[in-house]
C-alpha cells in the first residue's frame, strides 16, 4: 500500500490591503462683511454637515467593500473546499497510463477503487534546453509536461483523499519511470510497495498484479533515465551542429542515425554492384508411367559447373541432343518442419509488415489497443493480448494448457506435440514478460471480429494464429531427390509432398524473400529411362542486394543489437519524417539529405553511427537495468569521448557548410529551358528551377497513372490529400471534378474501351467508371 509523506505546510492566502481614503486639507478663511460672514457661517455649517455625511457614507462604502472582499475570499475557499469534499474519501486510487486501460481495469476491481489515467508521462526534460547538468553527474532537470497542470492537480487531490495509491503503469522501463515520476509529484513514499504490474488485462491478470505489489524498481528507472539522458545529449548537442553545417531542422539520434546508415550503406552496395551474366539449363522429362513432367536442372559433371555465356550453354545443349536420360539415384526421406515461436515485439512488427502491409507504428497502435482492452460482446471490456513490448519467448504453463485444450477440441490429439514446446529467448532478452499471445486462446478471431476495428481484427488474428500454431505438432514432408544421368552430365530434380500438415493447417511464417520449392514428383525408380520433352537454356543476371523494407530493417536492427523493441516504430517514423529516408512502394531508400548527413556523421562522429559501438552501448545500458552497472558511470564513460569528438568536429568544420545535391528530373522549365529539380518544402516535395533566383519557376510534382478520365478523357493523376493519403483525379481539375480513391489500371474496359478502376477490400471489384457503361467483375475473375 502506498504511504504518503508528511505534507508540507501550505502558505496562508495573501489578503488584499485595506482601502485608505485620504481627506482633503481644509480651505483658508478670508475677511468679509457681516453679511458675508453670516453667509459664510451658514455655508460652513452646511459644509460640515455634508462632510460628516460624506465621511459616514465613505465609512459605509469601505466597510461594504471589505465585506465583499471577505465574502469573495470566503466564496473561493468554500468552492475549493466543496471541490475537495466532492472527491471520494478513503478507498484505493489506481493510476494507469490510458483511459482505455483504466476502463478495463475498473471493471475487474469494482467498488472501493478509483482508476484514473496519467495520459502517459507527466514529467520530462524541458524541450527548450538540454535539461541535463553534465558537470554534476548528469543531474536531470525534470519539469511537468506543458498542458498537464490541471491533470497533475487532480491526481494530487485524489491521492490526498485516498487511503492507498497504487501505481499501475505499463510493465517496462517507461512504465517504471512514469510510476517514479508520479511518486515524486504525489509525494509518495518510494520505499512503499505501491507498484503493481499487469502482464495481461484480464480478471486473473489484474487480480494477480494487485495481490503482488512491490516497490518501484530503481534499476529499471535508472536504465530509463540513462537512455533518456544519453539520447538527449546526442540529440541536443549534435543536432545544432548539423543545423549549422547542412540545414536547419535536422536531428541526430543514437538509434536513428545508425538506422539511416544501414539504409545508406545498402544503397551504396546497390550502386557499386556489377551484374554478371550466367546461364542455367532446364530439362523437362517424362517417365514411363506418368503424364506429369519432371523439371530437372543441370548440375554439372563430376562437380557443379558455372555457365557464364550463351555460347557455353549452346555447346552443352548440343552435347545433350542425342543422349539417354537415366534415373541414377532416388533418395526419399521425411523432413520435419517446426512452427515459428510466438511473437516478440520485433517479430510481430516484421510479420505484420509482410502479411498485412502494416507499418510498425500502425502495428503498435493496434497492439496497444488490444492489450489495454476493447468492448467484446458478452464479455465487456477485456484485454485480448498480453503486453506487447517484449523480447521474451516465455509462455506460462496456464497459457500452454489453454492452448492444448483448444487444439485438442478443434483439431484432435494428433495435432498436439508429444511434449510441450519451450522456446529459448535471446541472451539479451528481458524475461520479465511472456511472449505476445492471446490472453484467452479459446477466443477465436471470428468470435471477436464484430467487436474489433479492421486493424485490431487483422492483428489479433495474426497473433492468435501464430501462438496456437507455436503449440501444435510438427509438419511432416515426404521429400524426393532424383539424380538423372545424361551422358557425361548430371541433372537433379527434387520435390515434396505433405505427409502430415501439423501446424501448417493453421499458419505458416511469412518470408522476406520467397524461395522456389518443387511440388510432388511423379513416381520414378532407379534405372528408369526418361523421355526428353524440352531442353531449355536460360539466361540470368546476378541481382544486387534488395533495399530494406520495414520488416527487414527491423530484423537487421535486432540482429545487430541496435535499439530495443519499443524503439523500432518511433525510429522509422523519425527518419521518414525528417526526410533522411523515403518510402518507395514497400522499400526504404535514402534521400540526398540522408546521404549527406550520414557522410558527415561517419566523418565526424564515427562512433555514433558505428553498429558495433552502438550495440556495445546497448549492452552497457542493459547492464544498468540488471543492477550490474551504475548509470552515472555509464554516462561518464560515454560523455568523455563524445565531448572531445564534438569539440574536434567543430574545429574540423569551422567555416564549412555542406550542400545537399538536388535531384534532377526530365521536366524542362518552360521559362528558361533548364531541367527542373526536386525540392522539399513545408508541404512536401515540388519542382523548382535550378536557376533560382534569376528564374523562380516552381510547379507541383505530377505523377501520371496511365489511366484516362472517364468524364473528359484527360490524364488521371495520382495526388496526395492533406492527410497524406493517395487519391486519383483528373489533370483538368477544377474544370473537371472527377476524383476517386480507387486505383486506375492499365487495362481497358472490354465493353467501351475506357480505363478500368480497382476497388480494394472485402467487397473489392474491378469496374468501369464511365457513365452508362456498367462493366464490373470480381477481383479474382
Amino acid at each position: 500500500m502506498a504511504t504518503k509523506k508528511t505534507a508540507q505546510a501550505t502558505e496562508a492566502p495573501e489578503l488584499a490591503a485595506p482601502v485608505e481614503i485620504e481627506a482633503e486639507p481644509a480651505a483658508k478663511k478670508k475677511p468679509a462683511a457681516k453679511k458675508a460672514a453670516a453667509k459664510t457661517k451658514t455655508t460652513a455649517k452646511k459644509t460640515a454637515a455634508q462632510s460628516k455625511a460624506t465621511k459616514k457614507t465613505a465609512s459605509k462604502t469601505t466597510k461594504a467593500a471589505a465585506g465583499k472582499t471577505k465574502a469573495a475570499k470566503t466564496s473561493t475557499r468554500s468552492k475549493k473546499a466543496k471541490e475537495e469534499d466532492d472527491l471520494p474519501k478513503g478507498g484505493n486510487l489506481v493510476i494507469v497510463e490510458s483511459p482505455a486501460k483504466a476502463k478495463t481495469i475498473m471493471k475487474y476491481l469494482g467498488p472501493g477503487y478509483d482508476v484514473v489515467a496519467s495520459m502517459g508521462h507527466i514529467r520530462d526534460l524541458p524541450k527548450s534546453k538540454l535539461g541535463v547538468d553534465v558537470e554534476h553527474d548528469f543531474e536531470p532537470q525534470y519539469i511537468p509536461i506543458k498542458g498537464k497542470e490541471e491533470l497533475i492537480r487532480t491526481l494530487k487531490k485524489k491521492a490526498k483523499a485516498s487511503d492507498a495509491v497504487y501505481l499501475a503503469t505499463d510493465p517496462d522501463r517507461e512504465g517504471e519511470a512514469i510510476s517514479w515520476h508520479l511518486a515524486h509529484l504525489l509525494d509518495l513514499d518510494l520505499a512503499a510497495p505501491d507498484r503493481v504490474t499487469f502482464n495481461e488485462i484480464t480478471k486473473s491478470g489484474v487480480r494477480f498484479g494487485m495481490d503482488h505489489p512491490r516497490t518501484i524498481d530503481l534499476d529499471l528507472v535508472n536504465a530509463q533515465q540513462a537512455r533518456r539522458i544519453l539520447d538527449r545529449i546526442v540529440g541536443y548537442q549534435i543536432s545544432p551542429f548539423l543545423w549549422r553545417k547542412i540545414k536547419r531542422g535536422l536531428s541526430a539520434g543514437r538509434v536513428q542515425s545508425v538506422a539511416v546508415r544501414l539504409i545508406v550503406d545498402r544503397e551504396n552496395e546497390i550502386r557499386a554492384f556489377k551484374s554478371e551474366e550466367y546461364w542455367s539449363i532446364d530439362a523437362k522429362l517424362l517417365g514411363n508411367e506418368s503424364k506429369k513432367l519432371i523439371l530437372a536442372k543441370l548440375y554439372g559433371k563430376d562437380k557443379k559447373i558455372e555457365i557464364k555465356t550463351g555460347e557455353e550453354a549452346a555447346a552443352i545443349v548440343k552435347e545433350l541432343e542425342n543422349v539417354r536420360y537415366l534415373v541414377e539415384n532416388v533418395k526419399k526421406s521425411v523432413r520435419k518442419k517446426s512452427p515459428a515461436p510466438p511473437f516478440t515485439t520485433s517479430t510481430m512488427q516484421q510479420e505484420a509488415s509482410r502479411k498485412l502491409g502494416f507499418q510498425a507504428r500502425r502495428t503498435m497502435k493496434a497492439a496497444q489497443e488490444l492489450y489495454e482492452g476493447v468492448d467484446v460482446s458478452d464479455l465487456g471490456a477485456v484485454g485480448l493480448i498480453t503486453y506487447m513490448r517484449t523480447d521474451s519467448l516465455r509462455i506460462s504453463e496456464e497459457a500452454q494448457q489453454m492452448a492444448e485444450d483448444f487444439i485438442l477440441g478443434r483439431y484432435g490429439k494428433e495435432y498436439l506435440p508429444q511434449t510441450r514446446r519451450q522456446y529459448k529467448s535471446k541472451n539479451n532478452a528481458q524475461d520479465a514478460h511472456e511472449a505476445v499471445r492471446p490472453t484467452m486462446p479459446s477466443l477465436t478471431p471470428d468470435q471477436v471480429k464484430d467487436s474489433l476495428t479492421s486493424d485490431q481484427y487483422k492483428l489479433y488474428r495474426l497473433i492468435w494464429e501464430r501462438f496456437i500454431a507455436s503449440q501444435m505438432a510438427t509438419a511432416l514432408l515426404d521429400t524426393v531427390a532424383v539424380d538423372i544421368r545424361a551422358g557425361e552430365y548430371l541433372f537433379k530434380a527434387s520435390g515434396y509432398s505433405v505427409k502430415f500438415d501439423g501446424f501448417t493447417v493453421l499458419y505458416e511464417e511469412g518470408k522476406d524473400e520467397e524461395t522456389e520449392e518443387g511440388g510432388a514428383l511423379p513416381p520414378v525408380e532407379k534405372g528408369d529411362e526418361l523421355t526428353l520433352k524440352e531442353l531449355a537454356p536460360n539466361q540470368h543476371f546476378t541481382q544486387p542486394p534488395a533495399r530494406f523494407t520495414e520488416a527487414s530493417l527491423i530484423k537487421s536492427l535486432e540482429e545487430n543489437g541496435i535499439g530495443r523493441p519499443s524503439t523500432y516504430a518511433p525510429t522509422i517514423t523519425t527518419i521518414l519524417t525528417r526526410g533522411y529516408v523515403e518510402r518507395d512502394a514497400k522499400v526504404l531508400k535514402p534521400t540526398p539529405l540522408g546521404e549527406v548527413t550520414t557522410q558527415l556523421m561517419e566523418e565526424q562522429f564515427k562512433d555514433i553511427v558505428d553498429v558495433t559501438f552502438t550495440a556495445n552501448m546497448e549492452h552497457d545500458l542493459d547492464s544498468v537495468e540488471t543492477g550490474d552497472t551504475d548509470w552515472v558511470k555509464t554516462l561518464h564513460k560515454f560523455y568523455e569521448g563524445f565531448s572531445a569528438t564534438l569539440e574536434t568536429a567543430e574545429k574540423n568544420m569551422d567555416g564549412t557548410r555542406l550542400k545537399v545535391p538536388d535531384e534532377e528530373t526530365d521536366v524542362v522549365c518552360e521559362l528558361c529551358g533548364r531541367k527542373m529539380v526536386i525540392k522539399s518544402g513545408r508541404y512536401g516535395k515540388f519542382l523548382a528551377c535550378p536557376g533560382f533566383p534569376e528564374c523562380k519557376n516552381t510547379k507541383k510534382i505530377v505523377q501520371e497513372t496511365g489511366g484516362l478520365c472517364p468524364k473528359c478523357g484527360s490524364k488521371v493523376l495520382a495526388k496526395k490529400s492533406k492527410t497524406g493519403k493517395t487519391y486519383f483525379g483528373c489533370e483538368n481539375n477544377p474544370k473537371c471534378d472527377f476524383m476517386t480513391w480507387d486505383t486506375p489500371l492499365a487495362e481497358n474496359c472490354p465493353d467501351c474501351g475506357a480505363t478500368l478502376f480497382k476497388k480494394g477490400g472485402k467487397m473489392g471489384r474491378i469496374y468501369c467508371a464511365k457513365e452508362g457503361c456498367g462493366y464490373e467483375r470480381g477481383l479474382k475473375d
